[in-house]
């Protein structure tokens, strides 16, 4: 796999550009060797560094530390969601685990946020699940129970408020849930980058080609040089199948967004004035919807299997139509040309929306699989995982392993076929949400 660097994604480029990074450039050995450089692998070695400080620790990435899938979703920390398998009422035990799981990732964040005294524009006002579909109700009240059951704060909401909240009559019902968080994401990951103890060597641009374990050894080839290390962690997230690992129980999605300039005082006032929000759908394949404290719109409305990885500038394109027209479907007084940046990621799927987390050999970890929730639970597992692998058992690792493990996938090519037939259904259901 070769990813590049690009500069569009708005998230990114509201950050300074970093200077003096380094490549893998000759043979290494190291103690701990920590592939992927994102929320879970900078959290990993961060937490590293702070056991170990007096061993060699190499935290290497395929691109520019952080800026992957980790500068690049939608800034949602998560308490709750809607769309991951365990809301119906049976599996109310295990949609608890997954709530307590969301719960210490926000604390993991608010903990590192505030030891680094972190600007990353926090806003906890929550979100909304909302649907212009106005049968669609009967969905969120039954999320309404299950949220009621397990203690969370909520309420529904019809057109005529949410009009007042959000600025677009477009949405016919909504429930809304307080414990959600706004941030900006690339902001957050930046410094994570920023924070990492001085006995991290950060290698960047340097993609992994292969790896194997030899004897107590793992010993991985990169393009310019090998590194040999006691201990590795994977926390590569969407390219954890293209590495080997855990390949029968994830797979990559790649997902498209745009942000739109901020608007000005004129467009701003045409549509209310709106408060900072964040909008998830209630259908899979819905449009995720947000409104940013400096007035930009973002909208990510696509899902797909794509090869490869990075999505050339002519296919983007395409995308972002899609994305254009769902925002003039909302706000059809902004003009034609608003949006400013369109770009890519790539999230990591399980057939159940479980996450991984595990021991994979006596010196082999990994973490990552976070179903579009990794701002939180990315954090959350990077800190653990690196604790597992001192041989450390927390209270947070006994919660994370109570949780249901991802099931088994087909096998190919039934997978990918099942994939993109699924994804075409739920587009087709969620088409007016688009």
């Amino acid at each position: 796999m070769q990813i590049v660097n690009d500069n569009g994604c708005s998230w990114i480029n509201d950050l300074d550009p970093r200077s003096n990074t380094k490549t893998l450039k000759k043979n290494e050995e190291c103690e701990w060797l920590i592939i992927g450089a994102g929320f879970t692998g900078l959290s990993a070695a961060r937490k590293l560094g702070q056991l170990n400080p007096t061993q060699k620790i190499i935290l290497i990435d395929a691109q520019l530390a952080g800026e992957g899938a980790s500068s690049r979703n939608s800034g949602y920390l998560v308490d709750t969601t809607l769309n991951d398998g365990f809301t119906s009422n049976k599996d109310l035990e295990n949609y608890k685990k997954k709530t307590d799981i969301y719960n210490l990732g926000i604390k993991a964040v608010k903990k590192f946020i505030k030891e680094y005294q972190v600007d990353c524009d926090w806003n906890d006002c929550g979100k909304f699940f909302a649907s212009s579909k106005k049968e669609d109700k009967k969905i969120l009240k039954n999320f309404s129970y299950i949220l009621s059951r397990l203690g969370f704060d909520h309420y529904l909401l019809e057109n005529k408020e949410l009009s007042k909240i959000l600025g677009t009559s477009f949405y016919n019902i909504a429930l809304f849930t307080n414990g959600g968080v706004l941030l900006h994401p690339g902001k957050l990951v930046r410094a994570m980058v920023n924070s990492l103890p001085n006995n991290i060597q950060l290698l960047e641009n340097s993609e992994l080609i292969k790896w194997s374990k030899i004897n107590d050894t793992i010993s991985c080839d990169f393009k310019n040089g090998n590194i040999k290390a006691k201990k590795i962690i994977f926390a590569t997230n969407g390219f954890l199948k293209s590495l080997g690992i855990k390949s029968n129980y994830n797979f990559p999605i790649t997902l498209t967004a745009s942000m739109t300039r901020p608007l000005s005082d004129q467009e701003f006032k045409s549509i209310g004035e709106p408060k900072e929000w964040g909008v998830l759908p209630v259908r899979p394949m819905g449009a995720t919807i947000r409104m940013t404290k400096d007035r930009r719109i973002l909208i990510r409305n696509t899902a797909e299997v794509y090869e490869p990885y990075h999505m050339s500038q002519s296919v983007l394109n395409k995308r972002k139509v899609k994305q254009k027209i769902g925002i003039k479907k909302r706000f059809p007084q902004l003009p034609e040309d608003i949006i400013q940046s369109s770009w890519s990621g790539v999230v990591c799927r399980s057939r159940n929306s479980s996450q991984i987390f595990e021991k994979i050999d006596k010196n082999i970890f990994v973490a990552g699989c976070y179903n579009g929730s990794g701002i939180g639970v990315g954090t959350l597992f990077g800190e653990q995982i690196a604790l597992m692998a001192s041989n450390e058992i927390t209270e947070e690792i006994k919660i994370i392993e109570k949780r249901q493990k991802p099931n088994l996938l087909p096998p190919q090519p039934f997978l990918n076929f099942g994939i993109k037939t699924r994804l075409f259904y739920e587009r087709l259901r969620a088409s007016s949400d688009i």
